[in-house]
């Protein structure tokens, strides 16, 4: 078994890799390549191949193949696809399809990395955590590794200027992909089972979860993705504005205070429950958006330091708490199903929306000019905080359910991990 622990680690470590490598810094290399008006569409195509993805595992990998030859084969034609990107920037259409082609292969991969590990370990609650631990390690590494690794092939410029980060996440991927073939093999989970494109994106579990509370949720999740997504999308951006050096290392500063939050959870699940939880969550984003635009004038790195510093209370106690509360109201036969339901939600119609919004604010802010300037930047921050704390505001005031208040004896210890690898989502997120 320690053996067979080992290589899925492994596959976690190289699968947060390859994406902390690429996602992180794609902005800052487009706007040093003249597309700065394009680059929310990186953040545009990654939550379309998001809905995709359900479909593809659902109706294709858990039917006909093993799950390691598709994860492998997958991971081979996204890395050749990263390899070629770099090569298209005189196109932006073709650099952005070439991205939307990438991300149609490697969000179904997400699924698929979860699957090998639950079905190849005795105890998912106590055993999975450990494996999927290297996934945020994984991550912090890719981010240290274009900081600092990289500096010394270049000259002048900062790597994430470079396209050395999609070079190295493509070259990780062809790695991940001849690793794949020494993964335990995996037979596919549901061969011979009828399903429905209703039940792969959850529709079916949203209509026997209904109820007003369910519902005041879900529409807060979507609504809270809007703003979300300009962190992802223009972070690395404020920070090149900032003259901040680092600028993947200093994002991976978000992944480390996730490690330990995550840590923290149980027990402050125990004490506040799920609505306190998410309302952390939700008030960590309107803090963080009024830190940068705070900071943005001056430029003041500590504060923008310390705003992503709330990636941890952000994502585990929003995201995460959301996938337990989702767990929580779900019977185990549609578990599945409605964990599908939030991440679609979430991460696939949520991003979405958020990613084009955020795109034509910034470039509304930029009126044709090639970068923000610091002054500017702090409006634009401004914008999603007041964005987020309308939500926050929303859900405090509508949302009473106290089913779910009810803590049983363990909760957050085993729910939290498992339903955040079900729902395979960020980096990092």
């Amino acid at each position: 078994m320690s053996g067979i622990r080992t290589r899925l680690s492994v596959m976690m470590f190289l699968e947060f890799f390859i994406w902390g490598a690429w996602y992180t810094t794609i902005g800052v290399f487009m706007q040093n390549q003249g597309m700065n008006t394009l680059t929310h569409w990186p953040f545009t195509v990654n939550p379309i191949a998001a809905i995709v993805a359900p479909f593809f595992v659902g109706l294709v990998a858990d039917r006909y193949f093993a799950t390691e030859r598709v994860f492998g084969l997958l991971h081979l034609v996204g890395g050749v696809l990263l390899l070629i990107a770099p090569r298209l920037t005189g196109n932006p259409t073709a650099f952005i399809l070439s991205l939307l082609l990438y991300n149609l292969c490697y969000m179904p991969t997400l699924g698929l990395s979860s699957s090998l590990g639950f079905h190849h370990i005795a105890d998912q609650e106590k055993d999975f955590p450990k494996i999927r631990v290297w996934g945020t390690i994984g991550w912090i590494i890719a981010g240290l590794f274009i900081s600092f690794g990289l500096k010394s092939f270049v000259s002048g410029v900062q790597p994430e200027q470079t396209s050395l980060p999609l070079m190295s996440a493509g070259i990780a991927s062809l790695v991940l992909a001849a690793f794949s073939f020494t993964l335990p093999h995996t037979p596919p989970p549901a061969r011979g089972q009828t399903v429905s494109a209703r039940s792969i994106i959850g529709l079916d579990a949203f209509k026997q979860l209904g109820s007003p509370s369910f519902y005041v949720f879900i529409a807060s999740a979507l609504l809270i993705c809007i703003p979300l997504a300009a962190y992802y999308n223009f972070t690395q951006l404020f920070l090149e504005a900032a003259k901040v050096k680092n600028i993947a290392a200093t994002q991976t500063l978000g992944q480390m205070s996730e490690m330990l939050f995550m840590l923290a959870m149980p027990v402050l699940f125990a004490r506040w429950g799920v609505k306190k939880m998410l309302i952390a969550g939700m008030a960590a984003w309107v803090l963080r958006y009024a830190l940068f635009a705070t900071a943005a004038p001056g430029a003041v790195y500590w504060l923008i330091a310390l705003g992503i510093l709330l990636h941890g209370i952000c994502y585990d106690f929003f995201f995460v708490t959301g996938q337990i509360y989702v767990d929580k109201k779900s019977t185990p036969g549609i578990r599945g199903q409605a964990q599908g339901f939030f991440v679609f939600v979430t991460y696939g119609v949520g991003m979405l929306i958020g990613a084009q919004v955020a795109g034509n604010v910034y470039n509304r802010f930029l009126a044709g000019a090639p970068t923000l300037g610091l002054d500017q930047w702090r409006s634009f921050w401004i914008l999603p905080s007041v964005f987020a704390a309308v939500i926050l505001v929303f859900f405090a005031l509508a949302f009473h359910d106290r089913e779910a208040e009810v803590k049983p004896s363990g909760v957050g210890v085993p729910a939290s991990p498992k339903a955040r690898t079900e729902a395979a989502s960020p980096a990092g997120r």
